[in-house]
């Protein structure tokens, strides 16, 4: 009996994200279901402009599941762990070309702002384990990311992400503020003032 070999399966998975992420981005935030109605009560809208222009802010904060993964040691993590912080959660896979096409602006965003109120969280769901995104993060000389890892892809579905990269932002409480599906430049001014503008309302 013929059977699919698992990068060929991985592959066509990742091929149907691409296509999810691009219909969303044509479609907009009407098809998703966290989308809390026409942007605006957000104290975030005005900042999504330019580079995350795509950024579409809740008008109100939204829960999100306590997601459960690994550290760059296999020790078990939970999001919980990370309140306190003002979260940028980045959902990402070694296979994905625009995940791996911004992932140095997000390391360089983390390098910038990274402190006791913001982090840059990028968590890979590559079904390998850690290594894809260890030897991944080692090619582009990332020094500023922690290496996180769900290898059984639970997260993307948790989140609810329409495909990769998808980009969550969360208050110092846990909960969604908005999110980008696709790429976007996180070093630029205008990711940077979103990032101050959910420090200063939502970090504490």
């Amino acid at each position: 009996m013929f059977e699919f070999h698992p990068k060929l399966i991985a592959l066509f998975t990742g091929i149907g994200l691409v296509i999810l992420g691009a219909v969303y981005l044509i479609v907009g935030p009407e098809i998703n279901p966290l989308h809390n109605g026409p942007a605006g009560g957000s104290p975030l809208s005005a900042y999504a402009v330019g580079q995350v222009a795509n950024f579409r802010p809740h008008d109100t904060p939204q829960p999100v599941p306590d997601l459960e993964f690994q550290d760059g040691n296999g020790k078990k993590v939970h999001l919980s762990d990370f309140k306190g912080h003002v979260v940028l959660l980045n959902l990402w896979a070694s296979w994905c070309v625009p995940c791996r096409e911004e992932m140095p602006t997000l390391d360089a965003l983390q390098g910038e702002m990274g402190s006791d109120k913001f982090q840059v969280l990028a968590l890979s769901v590559d079904k390998d384990g850690l290594e894809d995104a260890r030897s991944f993060l080692k090619s582009i000389n990332a020094t500023h990311l922690a290496l996180y890892n769900d290898p059984t892809s639970r997260a993307n579905f948790q989140m609810k992400g329409y495909g990769l990269p998808t980009t969550v932002l969360l208050s110092a409480k846990g909960e969604e503020l908005g999110r980008i599906v696709g790429p976007a430049e996180w070093n630029t001014p205008e990711a940077k003032a979103l990032m101050q503008a959910a420090i200063k309302s939502y970090g504490h």
